[in-house]
């Protein structure tokens, strides 16, 4: 279940969630998306892989917006509460600049502090209802909310990189901003951990991503291309490569495959199988 929180997190957050029971598929890849996300684990303990090795989590992790793949290890029964971040969202709940943690989980109790974590994880476990588990959460995070030097910047110009899908030229955002461009990109790594450049590319990439059905007949890649705003099609399957390590037919042969084999399953957009 999920549901979206109640102001002021409203402008931080998409949305919480509980989760629980069985994974789809041991293994699943998340592609990078623009949103940051915190888990709070209260079932074993799972796996999280960015680069090589993968990391173990008990408690739970904390993710910046992400530049790749990540790939998720579940243990057969999983049980947690969460929160998907707006990119900017996660920064005023950060005891650090979120560029430090790209493509680098860190657990919660590296964000919080192991009492705080520690504390927080039993409450939530002894909780009588999921809704109640999300309620104990939101008030957790109103708390524990606080001002954040450039948010209101970073916010406003994230948002006029998303109605854009992306598709706005860097240049100009500074310019509507009132604010150079180094000054501008250097807010972003403090607070999303990515460039305003980078976190367009995002945009971009999820915007084309949502758009193709892979319940539907043959993709027309050129169209598709053309409309999301990218030079021409060998440069929309090289980013494609560059976020998810797949190419275009190949992330569609895989997200069939979820259909087929879990339709109507609550994670099948987004999430990939990775065996």
């Amino acid at each position: 279940m999920s549901r979206a929180p109640r102001p002021p997190l409203t402008a931080l957050i998409d949305d919480l969630y509980y989760l629980a029971g069985t994974p789809p598929y041991p293994r699943l890849t998340l592609p990078p998306m623009p949103s940051a996300l915190l888990i709070l684990n209260l079932g074993p303990p799972f796996h999280v892989r960015t680069g090589t090795d993968p990391t173990t989590y008990t408690d739970g992790c904390v993710i910046t917006t992400p530049t790749r793949a990540i790939e998720f290890c579940y243990p057969p029964a999983t049980r947690s509460v969460g929160v998907h971040f707006k990119p900017w969202g996660l920064a005023p709940f950060l005891q650090m600049p979120a560029a430090e943690l790209r493509d680098r989980p860190v657990t919660v109790e590296q964000l919080w502090g192991h009492r705080t974590a520690s504390e927080l994880r039993e409450r939530l476990a002894a909780a009588t209802s999921p809704d109640d588990m999300l309620n104990l959460l939101e008030n957790e995070l109103t708390r524990r909310l606080r001002e954040t030097t450039g948010l209101g910047l970073v916010r406003h110009t994230s948002n006029l990189i998303a109605s854009a899908m992306g598709a706005v030229p860097i240049a100009d955002l500074s310019v509507a901003a009132g604010v150079s461009s180094t000054h501008l990109a250097q807010r972003f790594k403090e607070l999303v951990g990515v460039t305003p450049k980078r976190l367009a590319r995002t945009y971009r990439f999820a915007a084309t991503v949502l758009a193709v059905d892979p319940a539907a007949g043959p993709v027309n890649w050129v169209d598709l291309a053309a409309r999301a705003g990218y030079f021409d099609q060998a440069h929309f399957g090289h980013e494609f490569r560059l976020f998810t390590g797949l190419t275009p037919t190949r992330d569609v042969d895989v997200r069939r495959r979820f259909l087929r084999e879990h339709p109507g399953h609550a994670l099948n957009v987004g999430p990939l199988p990775a065996d």
